[in-house]
C-alpha cells in the first residue's frame, strides 16, 4: 500500500483500539482504493478517506427496562450516523448480546457503499444495542423497545434517520418501535422506520428481499459464465430471513439446497431443504433447526453449525454473521470444487478466507454487493410512504431485480476500468467509494 492508505489506516487503528470488526471493514475497503487516488489525486486533496473512515455522529445511550419479574435491567443502545453526502442515513438495528460500538461501526461503514451501490439517494448508519431477545417474553421485548425508542427517537426522522431491522430486530420489534416513536412525536411518520407490517406503512416483498436479491446477483455472475443456478448444489448457512429466502429463490431458479444451519448446528438433507418445514420451525414456532430432522428422516443434524462448509456443494452462500467462514472452512470449500461464493450476511467470510477464493480462482461476491436487497427494498418502501401508495409485489421484486443486476454490472465494469477484472469486491468498493467521494468534493468540507 501507499505511505497514504497506510498512515491513514494506522491512525484509524490508533484513534479506535478494541475494535477488530471495524478494523478489517476499514482495511478490506481502503487497500482496494489504492488504483482510485493514483487516478483521481483531487480525492486525496480533498480529506476524502480521511473522512469517510470517520463516523458524522456516534451515539451511544442506556436503555433501561423492566423484565417480567419486576427487576430493572439495562442494556445499552447505539447509533452511528456514518456519511449523509447521498442521502438519510439508513441502516438496520441490531439486537444481539455481541453489539458494541465496533461492530456498529464496521457495519454502518460497510452500509456507506452498500447504500451508494443501490443507487438510491440514501447514506449510510447502523445502530442496535446488547439486548438478547431469545428467551423474552412479548411482554419484556416491548418494554425494552419502547426504552429503547424513547431515547433513539430524538436523533431519526423520515429525512435525517431511518432505521430498519437487522438481527434479533423484526417486524415485532419494528412496530413496537414504531408505536413508541408515533406517542412520542404525535404524528404518522411512516417513512421514519422501515420493515413495517404490511397494514401500516410495509412494503411487500421486503422480508424475502435481502435473500431474492443474493440470488439474483449470484445468477448474474454465473450468466457472466455461461452457467445458471439451475442444478446446483447449493449450502447456505442461518436460518433467518436471508437464508430462508435465499433457499425459495435457488429453489424456483431449479438449484438444490441441501443443508441450514443456526447457533445449534446444522441439518444436511441430501434430498434437498423441505422449505415449509423450515419455515414452520423458524417463522412460526421460532425453534431450532434440528426440529427439522424429527420430519424428515433422510436429514441429519450436526451439533456444529461450522462444519457445514465440509458439505460438498457447487455454490456456498454465508447468511449467518460476522466472520463464520474462516480460512480453513474457506480451503474445505474449495477442495470440494465450489466454483462460487456469495456473501448474504455482513462481511461473513474472514480476510484470510477471501484470499483463499481469490488464490484459487472461485467466483465471489462481497456483502455490500451481493446483500444490498433489503437495504434496496427500504429505500422503495420509502418511496412508497413518500407516494402514500403501495406497490403490488411483482413491481417491488422488479424493480430489486433490476437494481440487483445493476449492482453486478457497475461493480464488474468499475473493476475491468482500474486493472482488476473478475475482481467483484474491489469493483463494488470502488463504485461505491466514487459515488460518494462525488457527492462529498462537490458539497464541500461538511
Amino acid at each position: 500500500m501507499s505511505q497514504y492508505t497506510t498512515r491513514v489506516i494506522e491512525e484509524m487503528m490508533e484513534r479506535n483500539p478494541n475494535q477488530p470488526e471495524f478494523h478489517q471493514a476499514i482495511k478490506e475497503v481502503v487497500e482496494s482504493l489504492e488504483p482510485v487516488f493514483e487516478k483521481n489525486p483531487e480525492y486525496k486533496e480533498a480529506g476524502i478517506l480521511e473522512r469517510i473512515v470517520e463516523p458524522e455522529r456516534q451515539i451511544m445511550f442506556r436503555v433501561p427496562w423492566v423484565d417480567d419479574e419486576g427487576n430493572v435491567q439495562v442494556n445499552r443502545g447505539f447509533r452511528v450516523q456514518y456519511n449523509s453526502a447521498l442521502g438519510p442515513y439508513k441502516g438496520g438495528l441490531r439486537f444481539h448480546p455481541s453489539v458494541n460500538v465496533g461492530i456498529i461501526k464496521f457495519l454502518g461503514f460497510e452500509q456507506i457503499f452498500k447504500n451508494a451501490l443501490t443507487g438510491r439517494p440514501i447514506g449510510g448508519g447502523k445502530g442496535g444495542s446488547d439486548f438478547d431477545p431469545k428467551g423474552k417474553s412479548d411482554g419484556e421485548i416491548m418494554r425494552f423497545c419502547q426504552s429503547f425508542m424513547t431515547e433513539l427517537y430524538r436523533h431519526i426522522g423520515p429525512d435525517l434517520d431511518v432505521p430498519a431491522g437487522d438481527i434479533g430486530v423484526g417486524g415485532r420489534e419494528i412496530g413496537y418501535l414504531f408505536g413508541q416513536y408515533k406517542r412520542i412525536v404525535n404524528a404518522y411518520e411512516a417513512g421514519v422506520l422501515t420493515g413495517k407490517g404490511l397494514n401500516w406503512g410495509g412494503s411487500l416483498a421486503r422480508t424475502e428481499a435481502t435473500g431474492y436479491g443474493l440470488v439474483y446477483l449470484v445468477e448474474e455472475m454465473l450468466k457472466e459464465q455461461g452457467d445458471s443456478i439451475a442444478d446446483k448444489e447449493v449450502v447456505i448457512s442461518g436460518s433467518g430471513n436471508v437464508a430462508i429466502y435465499a433457499t425459495e429463490k435457488v429453489q424456483e431458479l431449479g438449484g438444490k439446497v441441501v443443508a441450514l444451519s443456526d447457533s445449534g448446528g446444522y441439518v444436511y438433507d441430501p434430498e434437498g431443504i423441505k422449505l415449509d418445514t423450515v419455515k414452520e420451525i423458524k417463522e412460526v414456532r421460532r425453534g431450532r433447526i434440528k426440529e427439522y430432522v424429527e420430519e424428515h428422516p433422510s436429514a441429519e443434524f450436526t451439533a456444529d453449525s461450522s462444519a457445514i462448509w465440509q458439505i460438498d456443494c457447487d455454490i456456498a452462500l454465508p447468511c449467518a454473521t460476522q466472520n463464520e467462514l474462516n480460512e480453513e472452512s474457506a480451503q474445505a470449500l474449495v477442495d470440494n470444487d465450489v466454483i462460487l461464493v456469495g456473501e448474504g450476511a455482513n462481511m461473513p467470510s474472514t480476510p484470510k478466507a477471501i484470499e483463499v477464493f481469490k488464490e484459487n480462482s472461485i467466483l465471489f461476491a462481497p456483502a455490500k454487493a451481493a446483500n444490498a436487497g433489503g437495504v434496496a427494498t427500504s429505500a422503495i418502501e420509502m418511496t412508497q410512504n413518500s407516494m402514500r401508495e403501495s406497490w403490488t409485489f411483482e413491481r417491488v421484486e422488479g424493480t430489486l431485480k433490476g437494481i440487483m443486476i445493476n449492482i453486478h454490472k457497475i461493480s464488474s465494469q468499475t473493476a475491468k476500468e482500474y486493472g482488476m477484472e473478475g475482481d467483484l469486491a474491489a469493483g463494488a468498493n470502488i463504485a461505491g467509494f466514487l459515488k460518494v467521494a462525488d457527492a462529498m468534493v462537490e458539497q464541500g468540507v461538511i
